[in-house]
């Protein structure tokens, strides 16, 4: 099969080998099982570690990775089904399947106000030491096949995005990034730390010019990941964070302490 990537008899894609699925999906730690498998979920989707189109791993998977009961997960999925996120199918190739994301419905979304100083330079900085040191032990790492495909599809489809589905593939693209790191722990943090900037993002402009630039500097990143040239790597990802975070502060009105 191409790039060793598996798939069900419909020709859909084995999501458990998908990267970085397992890793974001680790135990519910929080009394509010409900709460925070939801929270899980939405994060899996938001920043497109599971693709538009393609489907979840089972329920029984999920339930395990997640450290949750079946039944909660259930009441999750039918949340996140009404509220347009995900299509649930029946049958023998049916499960549960990630959508065009829609406009954030009442009640599911939770919005960030504008953040005071500190919440902002403690997300920008913390982005920086993960995303660089994501970059850099991705291209320490022996990629198998399948990583350096996924690289590369990933590049391509951000390459090929548009406005209303940049970011999502944007974030796919930086938490393949960081699985390739192996590293379950900091990828959780990349996953964590891209849902706080993308929150920011969203209260800025898209800029075309802007979103060529980044283009170029992906490019850079996984030429340097595949290649297995961290320091070239680290570099890129230094400074592609220090571009975002250059927007931030200038349009946010906040200047660097």
């Amino acid at each position: 099969m191409p790039g060793g990537r598996r798939t069900d008899p419909a020709g859909r894609p084995v999501m458990s080998e998908v990267p970085g699925v397992g890793p974001l999906l680790g135990p519910v730690r929080s009394g509010n099982a409900f709460e925070e498998t939801m929270a899980r979920m939405l994060q899996l989707i938001r920043l497109g570690s599971v693709p538009v189109g393609e489907r979840l791993p089972s329920e029984r998977e999920l339930a395990e990775q997640l450290g949750v009961s079946r039944s909660t997960l259930r009441e999750v999925i039918a949340e996140l089904q009404r509220a347009g996120y995900l299509e649930v199918r029946r049958g023998r190739y049916g499960g549960a399947f990630v959508c065009e994301p829609q406009e954030e419905p009442e009640g599911i979304a939770v919005r960030v106000e504008k953040p005071d100083p500190g919440e902002l330079d403690d997300a920008l900085q913390f982005r920086m030491i993960v995303d660089t040191a994501a970059a850099g032990r991705a291209a320490a790492a022996a990629l198998s096949p399948a990583q350096v495909e996924a690289l590369r599809s990933a590049l391509a489809d951000s390459a090929g995005a548009d406005e209303h589905s940049y970011r999502r593939l944007d974030s796919r693209l930086h938490l393949l990034v960081a699985e390739c790191a192996g590293i379950p722990s900091l990828l959780r943090a990349v996953a964590d730390v891209r849902t706080r900037i993308n929150h920011l993002l969203d209260m800025i402009p898209l800029l075309q010019v802007n979103l060529e630039h980044s283009q170029e500097q992906h490019r850079q990143l996984v030429e340097a990941v595949i290649a297995g040239d961290a320091a070239t790597a680290e570099a890129v990802a230094a400074e592609h964070a220090a571009g975002t975070e250059s927007l931030l502060r200038g349009f946010l009105g906040e200047q660097s302490g």
